[in-house]
């Protein structure tokens, strides 16, 4: 009775584990191509654009997310006041500035 579970199981070495630890290699190598072409970019993007908001400075020429185009007037801690217009002025939150396209001359 014993030979023929031995039979049905294979070998009665360890080769359960190593053929547990052949079918984790394809997983862990999908994880590791999803870090370095999906994760670590979007983490590095994430990086710059932070640096890029708390460089903001009052006359600095931004973008919005939602495509308004003005000059910074005021920086607050997680507000800015951006002049769209001459007597049109708007506040925002930080995060929604896309890009600055021209930074005050000193």
């Amino acid at each position: 009775m014993t030979g023929l579970i031995f039979a049905l199981s294979g070998s009665p070495g360890g080769e359960g584990g190593s053929s547990l630890l052949t079918s984790l290699i394809p997983i862990i190598f999908i994880f590791i191509i999803f870090y370095f072409l999906l994760i670590r970019p979007q983490q590095k993007k994430q990086k710059e654009h932070q640096a890029m908001v708390s460089a903001l400075g009052r006359g600095d020429r931004i973008v919005t997310n939602g495509g308004l185009y003005g000059t910074v007037v005021d920086v607050k801690e997680h507000v800015i006041v951006i002049k769209i217009s001459d007597d049109v002025k708007v506040e925002l939150v930080k995060g929604s500035v896309a890009t600055v396209i021209g930074k005050k001359k000193e």
